[in-house]
């Protein structure tokens, strides 16, 4: 192994897995596998990978589209809370962050699936809150037209805030099992949360007791103003959508309460010209497109380059491989380890990330 690379500080990993990779195209690779992408099997083996390199955060993305309209391109999705819970019980420290999205979600739903995630995997859930933006989307549930994106953030906005106050609506003790009296619950440690906003009245309790981080992990990309707005109010951690250095400085500046990430589309191989000739390959099966953040196409000795010039105020990488698993095995194996890492005290995604286990707002004598 070649010795630690001298990045920018201890960094932080995200690693998103989508498929045969976020290229349409990367189900035709050698070792892409494309009959086992819908399987479980094919999630174990990539979670393993991530889990063994001790990586900060596994997302699993979701949306209600199809990822292309083009019949050569893979498409077709799980759902990603249902991956994430398969996956809690096979991995020990890797954080699981499914996407979910709060257009077409209602916020009690939500909050249930993320509590029971964080249940089922002893504290290492997060959330990463998406909106839907297209009309198709708005087709397919027939339940309302189709909004302006800001509007869609302050909804999101607003569903995480009710989230919040659900995963709060039991206080850490409600759960008495009192065989003595035969009382299972102390119905004074429940509590209706009555939010009534813009979007949205939900009166509460949960009906899933308070999980072992108490709230856990909200995870907003940032790629525009309302999702920027979204994060600086609620975000844990932040993932900066952009192909510009430049503005991943000045959205990171007004993200100081988060731990802020600074995603790269990544393809990797030993040899640069290998590289280069499978992203030419990729791009030539399925063309036209861009890159939706920064890309690195090299070497893991390229993408430690790039992990040494970092822009400020971003604290860590969300590495999202244009194929799989090749990227990832190489990101795991040559460049993670290379990398200073913050120093983890506790098992919790919380802990990791150095955030306290915040009280029941609604316990006894916790300020409102």
């Amino acid at each position: 192994m070649s010795p630690r690379h001298p990045a920018r500080g201890p960094l932080r990993w995200a690693v998103e897995l989508d498929g045969a990779g976020r290229h349409p195209a990367a189900w035709r690779l050698p070792g892409a596998r494309p009959g086992e992408l819908f399987t479980a099997a094919h999630w174990r083996r990539l979670a393993a990978t991530v889990d063994a390199a001790d990586v900060d955060l596994l997302v699993v993305p979701d949306a209600y589209r199809l990822q292309s309209a083009d019949e050569r391109d893979q498409r077709g999705r799980l759902d990603a809370v249902a991956v994430a819970a398969h996956l809690a019980p096979l991995t020990r420290r890797t954080g699981l962050v499914p996407v979910v999205t709060t257009t077409h979600s209602e916020p009690f739903h939500t909050q249930k699936a993320v509590a029971t995630l964080d249940l089922t995997s002893r504290g290492r859930a997060g959330w990463q809150v998406e909106v839907s933006t297209t009309s198709a989307e708005t087709d397919l549930f027939g339940r309302k037209a189709a909004a302006p994106e800001g509007e869609l953030w302050r909804e999101a906005a607003e569903t995480v805030d009710v989230a919040r106050r659900l995963w709060d609506s039991w206080e850490d003790d409600a759960i008495v099992r009192d065989l003595a009296t035969g009382r299972y619950v102390d119905r004074d440690k429940l509590h209706y949360v009555d939010f009534a906003g813009e979007f949205f009245s939900v009166k509460g309790p949960s009906i899933t007791p308070r999980s072992p981080q108490g709230q856990p992990l909200v995870v907003v990309p940032v790629r525009h103003d309302p999702s920027l707005a979204l994060a600086a109010a609620a975000a844990d951690v932040a993932r900066l959508e952009t192909t510009e250095a430049a503005q991943a400085a000045v959205w990171a500046a007004a993200l100081p309460a988060a731990t802020v990430l600074l995603d790269v589309e990544v393809l990797l191989r030993r040899d640069a010209a290998e590289a280069a000739e499978v992203a030419a390959q990729l791009d030539a099966w399925s063309p036209g497109h861009a890159p939706r953040t920064l890309r690195h196409v090299g070497t893991p000795e390229t993408f430690l380059e790039l992990l040494g010039d970092l822009p400020d105020g971003v604290g860590g990488v969300g590495v999202v491989p244009l194929d799989l698993p090749v990227t990832l095995d190489l990101v795991a194996s040559d460049v993670v380890p290379r990398v200073a890492r913050p120093v983890v005290h506790g098992t919790t995604l919380r802990e990791r990330f150095g955030l306290s286990r915040p009280a029941s707002r609604y316990a006894e004598g916790v300020p409102a």
